[in-house]
């Protein structure tokens, strides 16, 4: 990971644009999040006027990444009322169960408890020492395979804490595709 220096903030036309300096040779951008963010990591001493120019070259891609970012499930999740948060949780504790179910005898664990949480930054979450898991209501809102992967990765930290690489082989192994679901996610 390049040191970074410093970011600031500046105005592209209409775009506010997060230039973050970094130990690298030529400039990258990126646009992230549901909200979304535009960043250029940038060479330091790179000019704003410098920045400026690249953005503006690229503002076509810019301008396809922020409406897709605004169509997304994160960006409609944050825009849900109590009422459609509800019916995703009651989505989910119809769904979970049964894939749950499916899923311990083939890894050979046992979940203890379920739970079900509206979270902005994590799909799921696991207690191997209590046996919890909880899944994101989110999920509610991607295809029936992304649910799937993430019960089955919840379910495999019961046996693998982490997710170094004994993780990622066990995942593989009950998984093939996990890498694939795991992508629509993002």
């Amino acid at each position: 990971m390049p040191k970074t220096y410093g970011e600031r903030l500046i105005f592209v036309d209409d775009l506010e644009v997060w230039v973050i300096e970094k130990r690298i040779r030529r400039l990258n951008l990126r646009v992230v999040g549901a909200e979304p963010r535009i960043e250029v990591s940038v060479p330091r001493r790179t000019s704003d006027r410098e920045v400026a120019s690249f953005v503006r070259r690229q503002r076509d891609w810019i301008d396809g990444q922020i409406q897709k970012a605004l169509e997304s499930p994160m960006a409609q999740a944050e825009a849900a009322s109590p009422a459609e948060i509800r019916e995703w949780r009651e989505a989910m504790e119809e769904c979970v169960p049964a894939l749950v179910a499916a899923w311990e005898p083939i890894l050979g664990v046992k979940a203890q408890k379920l739970a079900y949480r509206n979270m902005k930054s994590r799909w799921g979450s696991c207690q191997p020492t209590t046996g919890r898991i909880c899944i994101n209501v989110r999920l509610a809102l991607y295809p029936p395979e992304c649910l799937e992967y993430v019960v089955v990765h919840e379910l495999c930290h019961l046996l693998v804490p982490g997710h170094g690489s004994e993780f990622k082989e066990l995942m593989t192994r009950v998984m093939p595709d996990w890498k694939q679901r795991r992508a629509k996610l993002r």
